[in-house]
């Protein structure tokens, strides 16, 4: 048993998003408890596109920079906070190495809040489902879902499958510049800092990465699926990039092009002076490991790796 954590701060704060007004829609009388009743008008003064932020501040910091955990596409920080098992989150990890550790509940997720409005996102939310979850996130092929019959080796902890899909969040996907600029605004607060960013949050962070070139001086995209649409030198030269990624990637046409994509843009970064390493963890001879390594049954392991190589490699 891990002894107890000693913290010197820890707290949280809003960042960014806009204020809107909204006109035109229709007074009506609603009931929020089964005693208290009124007229409720939605016309009004709002604020949205903000970013949330928990952040925590070891008593012992070994490290200058904090981590930055961003997570993926229909999630949430929570994420990082335990597996679904039960078991250390990413966050305590991190924290145990000595980071200061920020954790991100961006745009329209989690604590940041949503707006029901049409008027502010045209669009209708998607939520994941379980039958997407399992194939998408490598768990197991698409037809051995209703046996929950997981790959052969797979370390992502079945059995807790179904705490698993109560991460699911509602998204929307025009949102991506409105993420940007809610992370950014997060940023400008952090200050200097390593991003960890988690699938869709590698597009994110690594757009962040040329919009705050101050301010992320690297980015662990841990099995990352978009990117910046351009690479500039002046934001990435002598910067620690590392691309992670599990196994089964040959697993469906998609994965094989997003690690293809994954590639293209790691030598990009490494055309213009980024310092780049790439882990196939299979290829190292750490099997099993699905989309979500920081829930899988070795996730100690892999957050120790990270964390050596941020010590050798973002020092």
């Amino acid at each position: 048993m891990n002894p107890p954590l000693a913290l010197a701060d820890f707290g949280s704060f809003y960042a960014g998003g806009r204020q809107v007004r909204i006109a035109g829609q229709l007074t009506r009388d609603i009931a929020f408890t089964q005693s208290a009743s009124l007229a409720y008008d939605p016309n009004g003064l709002y604020h949205f596109e903000q970013a949330y932020v928990q952040y925590f501040v070891p008593a012992e910091l070994a490290h200058p920079l904090p981590i930055v955990l961003l997570h993926g596409g229909g999630m949430t920080g929570a994420m990082w906070e335990q597996t679904p098992d039960g078991r250390p989150g990413w966050l305590q990890h991190f924290l145990r190495q000595g980071h200061a550790v920020y954790v991100v509940d961006n745009v329209e997720r989690g604590r940041a809040g949503w707006a029901p409005f049409k008027e502010v996102w045209p669009e209708a939310p998607i939520i994941r489902n379980a039958e997407e979850s399992w194939s998408l996130f490598r768990f197991g092929r698409a037809e051995d879902y209703t046996a929950r019959r997981a790959f052969d080796g797979q370390r992502f902890p079945i059995a807790a499958f179904d705490e698993f899909i109560r991460h699911a969040v509602p998204r929307w996907l025009g949102n991506n510049n409105a993420a940007l600029e809610g992370f950014c605004a997060a940023l400008d607060r952090i200050g200097p800092c390593l991003v960890l960013a988690h699938s869709h949050g590698g597009e994110v962070a690594y757009r962040a990465l040329h919009a705050r070139p101050g301010l992320v001086r690297g980015v662990i995209g841990v099995e990352p699926s978009g990117f910046s649409p351009e690479v500039d030198a002046a934001s990435v030269a002598s910067k620690p990039f590392l691309f992670v990624y599990g196994d089964y990637l040959d697993a469906t046409p998609l994965w094989e092009r997003l690690c293809a994509t994954g590639q293209a843009y790691a030598g990009e970064l490494a055309s213009h002076g980024a310092r780049v390493a790439t882990w196939r963890l299979a290829d190292m001879g750490v099997a099993g490991n699905s989309h979500m390594p920081m829930m899988d049954d070795n996730s100690d392991d892999i957050a120790a790796r990270i964390g050596a190589w941020i010590r050798g490699a973002a020092a």
